[in-house]
């Protein structure tokens, strides 16, 4: 029997998909491209195979995407009974999450952690799942299950860096990170868990020349990682007050890979948002972009997307589309019962609504609604960076509105944990002059 590259016994009935079985088990931790090149294996039956297949096709986070997977569970399935038990114990993950049990398949996952610790796809699978519930806790001990058996794979200490960071371990996070950089200095996802720990310390100026130097390895990585990795750099960017190289990474990175794919869109979305949000001009760029996120109206995969979508239409200028999203949402939302309902019901849809009135400058409607679903907003999924673009739009309706109490009781907060930020002073200005407040905040006992 042949192993994978991390040492996991593989069933294959043909000994040539070995080289892209090995191009998806690396490639997928990886985030590098090359995971896909486990379809050129796909006339193969065996079970591994048509399950790696499997969840390629979810990952394109469409409405249709179970159908596209469908076939290849079926096929896993047909082959079962010549796969190990840990091949099987992912093929039924893989398809409880077709299935769209996906507390089935995290329970899977973990169980596959805890007996097979080296099957690091299958960590990776739980994360991605965990990371869309708001469930940072079960991401950090899901990896922890693994540390003993596979501690010398970079890309495990990636994924403990980013699970530490989300459950606000940020010395323990940047450990991680840097050792999974010492083992691999291209290991994308451990710059990406640094630049989350950079950023939630407010070492703005370090993050930025971080990523600079980092960047050069960002070759041959998936559409999301690269666009993801740069959109940090933005953020960087917007917070050190240089709009200009923020809207060229837009330009260059963000929104210049797979323009069709969701992760790429979100990105973007949330970055002409910042900028706008951060008083400068984007351009007719949103309405390149309103033309993909036209076609999301039947989607409604995950509320995070979304919720970001309607927001993209109604700054594009697409009211009807982005009317018939929000239709669209709060009709699934309503259609949902037990895992997963609240977070359609009492998150997406509230902040949706609130989201689009901000766009078309409600700005009432934009506090009453966003404000309602602020506090639950972890259950949406998203990192704390990526979640914060919410909080700067609420923050905005209410200087717009002018609640300026409201404001400065969060702006201040803000400002105190980004003393760097040149952004967050400049609004802080406007604000305190509003306030007549401005010579009072240089006040100093003597």
């Amino acid at each position: 029997m042949s192993t994978d590259i991390l040492g996991n016994p593989v069933s294959l009935d043909d000994p040539g998909s070995l080289g892209p079985l090995n191009d998806f088990v690396e490639g997928f931790i990886a985030s590098e491209a090359r995971a896909a090149n486990i379809f050129q294996a796909q006339r193969d039956g065996s079970a591994l195979v048509q399950a790696y297949c499997a969840a390629l096709h979810m990952f394109a986070e469409t409405g249709d995407a179970p159908a596209s997977a469908w076939p290849f569970i079926e096929r896993a399935r047909a082959a079962a009974l010549r796969a190990t038990p840990r091949e099987q114990r992912f093929i039924a993950a893989t398809a409880a999450w077709v299935a769209g049990d996906v507390p089935r398949a995290i329970a899977l996952h973990e169980e596959q952690a805890r007996e097979f610790p080296r099957d690091l796809v299958s960590l990776k699978l739980a994360h991605y799942h965990l990371f869309n519930r708001g469930d940072s806790p079960g991401m950090l001990r899901i990896a922890l299950a693994t540390l003993a058996g596979a501690a010398d794979v970079p890309y495990l200490h990636g994924m403990l860096a980013f699970a530490w960071e989300q459950c606000h371990f940020l010395e323990q996070a940047e450990g991680a990170a840097r050792h999974a950089m010492e083992l691999r200095h291209k290991e994308p996802w451990a710059h990406h868990a640094l630049a989350h720990v950079m950023l939630t310390q407010g070492r703005l100026a370090e993050g930025h020349a971080f990523l600079q130097e980092v960047s050069p390895t960002w070759t041959g990585l998936n559409s999301f990682m690269v666009t993801h990795n740069w959109w940090h750099q933005a953020l960087f960017a917007l917070e050190l007050d240089l709009p200009e190289q923020a809207l060229a990474i837009h330009d260059q990175h963000v929104w210049a890979e797979v323009k069709v794919y969701s992760q790429d869109q979100v990105n973007a979305v949330s970055l002409l948002a910042r900028i706008e949000l951060a008083g400068h001009q984007v351009g007719e760029r949103w309405q390149e972009l309103g033309a993909y996120l036209a076609g999301r109206g039947a989607d409604h995969v995950l509320p995070f997307l979304d919720m970001q979508y309607v927001y993209g239409l109604g700054r594009a200028g697409r009211l009807t589309e982005a009317r018939l999203l929000l239709a669209g949402i709060e009709r699934h939302a309503a259609s949902l019962a037990g895992d997963g309902a609240a977070a359609w019901q009492q998150v997406c849809a509230p902040a949706s609504r609130g989201l689009l009135a901000h766009a078309l400058g409600d700005w009432n409607g934009a506090i009453q609604d966003l404000g309602q679903a602020l506090p639950r907003l972890v259950e949406i999924g998203g990192s704390h960076a990526q979640r914060d673009l919410f909080a700067q739009v609420h923050l905005d309706a209410l200087v717009r509105s002018g609640h300026w109490s409201g404001a400065q009781n969060l702006l201040q907060q803000q400002l105190r944990g980004q003393p760097q930020s040149l952004r967050l002073k400049r609004q802080a200005g406007k604000l305190y002059a509003a306030l007549g407040l401005g010579a009072a905040t240089s006040f100093a006992w003597s």
